[in-house]
């Protein structure tokens, strides 16, 4: 089966791709620049921007299944504009690509963030509301935006499937994500603090497989929420800092205190693309951290998700072995 993965460089895309090989998929990876995550894989690359629908041109040819993962996350807001460029205008982009394509199935990758988890007063599921609020995150904004693009799309006859993880953590994650670095930070000793607040984990390896679940068996039109565990940020250094002979930060500071610090955060945020600084987008997430359901995707994809403490450890010996 021939296979495309947009955004096929980052944390997930490289996951992804090696579970697709996995399964004998013939994989075409694409992406700005063909990332460290893709070295020694057995994968044709294309280079591609999709905010330019030209770089698309013949991409999909004789595709199968299109995954498209291809995205920008951001808790600086969107100063330049490129989050709804390629966020918005991007998805539909490859989309419409996809479509004009006759693709068999497509996957939209979007996020839990597309929810607008203010206003969720129990448990998340795919019928809460979404995130249309103005003073949202603009990242939040641009993820259901994205979505509605693709539903135009699909309206046109796109066989597409929208799947929402939480948030992502795992090992092989190249970049490192955000989350990658505080998990360095915290092996490194570097960590004297967490901020009070949580949000639901998951492990990458399960969004893989639950991405490839929606290909083989999500209804057309549907939104598939993949979630793992909910807990605190503390208890999650915890779990880190027995997992790689740390030991826990000791503070953690109050929200509302972390929130007061949060505009200036965003400052050194921009400044120096620094994962420890308390940004307000960042501060948001964690405030607002309702409990999420995977049942319609259990229920449908057959998706599961491993215990956090699993993928913890499985965070650090990955990083043993790159060393």
């Amino acid at each position: 089966m021939r296979t495309v993965v947009t955004g096929a460089s980052g944390h997930i895309g490289g996951v992804l791709v090696r579970a697709l090989l996995a399964r004998n998929h013939a994989v075409l990876a694409a992406d700005l620049v063909r990332g460290p995550t893709l070295d020694g894989l057995d994968v044709e690359f294309s280079a591609i921007d999709v905010t330019h629908p030209a770089s698309l041109n013949g991409l999909f040819a004789g595709a199968e299944v299109v995954v498209h993962l291809a995205a920008v996350i951001s808790v600086v807001g969107d100063p330049k504009g490129i989050v709804r460029a390629v966020n918005v205008d991007g998805a539909e982009n490859v989309a419409r690509a996809a479509l004009a394509a006759g693709v068999g199935r497509y996957v939209h990758v979007s996020s839990v963030h597309a929810f607008d988890l203010e206003q969720v007063t129990a448990t998340l599921t795919e019928e809460s509301p979404r995130a249309i609020a103005a003073h949202l995150p603009p990242y939040d904004l641009s993820k259901y935006a994205g979505e509605l693009r693709v539903r135009t799309v699909i309206a046109d006859g796109l066989p597409a499937v929208i799947v929402n993880p939480t948030g992502v953590i795992g090992p092989d994650d190249f970049g490192p994500s955000r989350m990658g670095q505080i998990f360095r930070s915290m092996r490194e000793r570097q960590l004297p603090f967490v901020i009070q607040g949580g949000f639901d984990w998951v492990d990458v390896r399960d969004v893989a497989d639950g991405i490839v679940g929606a290909a083989e068996r999500g209804r057309v039109g549907e939104n598939y929420l993949l979630a793992g565990t909910h807990t605190s940020v503390a208890d999650l250094m915890a779990l880190a800092a027995v997992a790689c002979g740390s030991h826990p930060p000791r503070f953690t500071i109050p929200m509302t205190l972390a929130r007061a610090w949060g505009p200036v955060g965003t400052l050194v945020a921009r400044r120096t693309g620094s994962a420890l600084a308390m940004t307000t987008e960042s501060l948001h997430a964690l405030r607002f951290d309702p409990e999420v359901s995977s049942a319609k995707a259990t229920h449908e994809l057959g998706y599961r998700s491993r215990p956090i403490d699993t993928t913890v450890r499985d965070i650090y010996e990955w990083i043993s072995r790159r060393e």
